[in-house]
């Protein structure tokens, strides 16, 4: 909020009555045109449908000149810059007054980068080399837009490889990451090895993994994981670490359906990490990393995210019924007294045919009736696990 009016800022911080939004919605309150497109951009999203619809209205029938004298004044509300940068299919002059006018919030110039079909806007966000080192993602922004010139792809790349890439070390991406809060991702990138295939990992990669880091190493127990077992499975060769992405890949679209090329971006950069990381990614990760870490090929890996301290029972409903997790995950799941004391669990394990038949046979017993006979016809299980869930139909039912 940047305007003074007292009525304006009690509009923004939601204490105005309905009329007044009403009426300022319909610009009929009798506000400087700065106070009123600031209100005006803040009642777009109000709760009431009307106001909101009477809000975009006026904002529609507002004079091209006056915005234009917006858009370029420094002393303009962010909020409505943001707006005004949001209009794709604005004049060339309007959207460069946006481009250049130093008050325009990053993430508004990011969006104008992606929306824009004018070249030459492009070629303005990209002079401001201050605005690209300090919000990287509009670099990805000019360089995904097809209408960028040559020059504007040039002066995209020498920022990103000068200020991102050029001699950065996981090190020196470590000490930004704790420098902006994020001690979880910088704890990962100062021990991490980042030399999977294809050589040292990028920084546009590692900004990208370090946004799905959220255990610090002080709540993350690896008591469980015997070293000689992962000095065991360190090494992998690029075919083996190419084929293991694509399993996870394939694994995820017979799960989920149709997987986002972003999601696949994400996948291949994880999958792409030594053995070493990986593990450490799986018990450090989110629940978007644990949802690709579950499913590696490596068993180490994969168990580790049952390990990850942060992951919830919902998460662990979901993998029970996967078909594409090691028996392994199903086993140990199996094992956790108190994810075995969730019905919904244990009934996904027992219909899960990966399951190992020791681990489905023993939680049988605690199936309900209507469950465990629908268990003795399924034939997609075990004819081991079927004909034991018959056998306890059998005994419940006197026979």
């Amino acid at each position: 909020m940047t305007s003074s009016n007292p009525l304006v800022q009690s509009i923004i911080s939601g204490n105005a009555p309905a009329a007044a939004r009403s009426a300022a919605a319909r610009g009929l309150l009798p506000l400087p045109q700065a106070d009123l497109l600031e209100a005006l951009v803040h009642l777009i999203t109000d709760n009431d449908a009307a106001i909101a619809k009477s809000a975009q209205e006026t904002l529609a029938s507002q004079n091209a000149n006056d915005l234009l004298q917006v858009a370029k004044s420094e002393s303009a509300a962010p909020s409505v810059l943001g707006y005004l940068a949001s209009l794709a299919t604005a004049a060339a002059e309007f959207q460069d007054a946006i481009a250049t006018n130093v008050s325009t919030p990053d993430e508004a110039i990011a969006l104008l980068a992606r929306t824009t079909t004018n070249a030459g806007v492009l070629e303005i966000i990209t002079l401001n080399q201050q605005r690209l080192i300090r919000a990287p993602e509009i670099i990805d922004a000019v360089l995904l837009n097809p209408a960028r010139t040559a020059e504007a792809e040039r002066r995209a790349r020498e920022t990103r490889r000068e200020f991102f890439e050029k001699e950065r070390g996981a090190k020196q991406i470590a000490e930004e990451l704790r420098a902006r809060g994020n001690s979880a991702a910088a704890e990962f990138f100062e021990s991490a090895e980042l030399d999977g295939f294809g050589g040292a990992l990028s920084a546009e990669d590692a900004w990208m993994l370090a946004q799905h880091l959220e255990v610090s190493d002080a709540d993350i127990d690896d008591s469980w994981l015997a070293r000689e077992l992962i000095e065991e499975m360190l090494v992998e060769t690029a075919e083996q670490t190419a084929s293991n992405a694509q399993a996870v890949i394939t694994a995820e679209r017979l799960d989920l359906g149709e997987v986002s090329p972003e999601r696949v971006s994400l996948i291949r950069r994880i999958m792409f990490m030594t053995v070493k990381d990986r593990v450490k990614f799986a018990l450090k990760g989110d629940r978007e990393a644990r949802g690709i870490l579950v499913r590696d090929s490596n068993k180490v890996v994969a168990t580790a995210v049952i390990h990850n301290p942060r992951i919830a029972d919902k998460e662990i409903e979901n993998i029970a019924a996967m078909r594409t997790v090691s028996e392994e995950v199903l086993r140990l799941v199996g094992m956790n007294r108190a994810w075995a004391r969730s019905y919904s669990i244990i009934h996904n394990l027992a219909r899960n045919p990966r399951t190992p038949m020791a681990t489905a046979v023993h939680i049988l017993p605690r199936i309900q009736a209507k469950d465990l006979k629908a268990l003795s016809e399924n034939r997609n299980i075990s004819e081991g696990v079927r004909r034991q869930a018959y056998r306890l139909v059998q005994t419940r039912a006197g026979k």
